[in-house]
């Protein structure tokens, strides 16, 4: 069993930045890819990034390209969402994800093995 706890989220005005920290327990998270998903009223569950277990792979969602960054600290067990130049339709609720699969953009919601409770992300205009 993994458990997945996130932290950092807030209320950021347009352009500003927040980090989003993802701490998971258990040994063998270490070998689980780990990424964001957000998920805002009405919407689905969507994928943002994800990183593998060596940290040297990530993927991103089209919407987060050359915004976002992934990292992911091994020791720590620990991963990590910069997050700049945010704008309004970045507002949702973010979740860290754990899976035991690479699927890089790919992974949608329904390939993630646990989550975490989610942390909002306010980004006001």
């Amino acid at each position: 069993q993994v458990q997945l706890v996130e932290s950092g989220g807030g209320l950021v005005q347009a352009g500003g930045s927040l980090r989003l920290s993802c701490a998971a327990s258990a040994r063998t998270s270490s070998t689980f890819v780990l990424g964001w998903f957000r998920q805002s009223p009405g919407k689905e569950r969507e994928f943002v990034a994800a990183v593998n277990w060596s940290g040297l792979n990530a993927a991103y969602a089209d919407s987060v390209k050359g915004r976002f960054t992934i990292s992911r600290d091994k020791a720590k067990n620990t991963v990590y969402l910069q997050m700049n130049s945010l704008k309004p339709e970045d507002t949702a609720v973010y979740y860290c994800a754990a899976s035991g699969w690479w699927y890089g953009s790919g992974w949608s919601h329904e390939r993630s093995d646990y989550w975490g409770q989610g942390t909002q992300v306010t980004v006001s205009s």
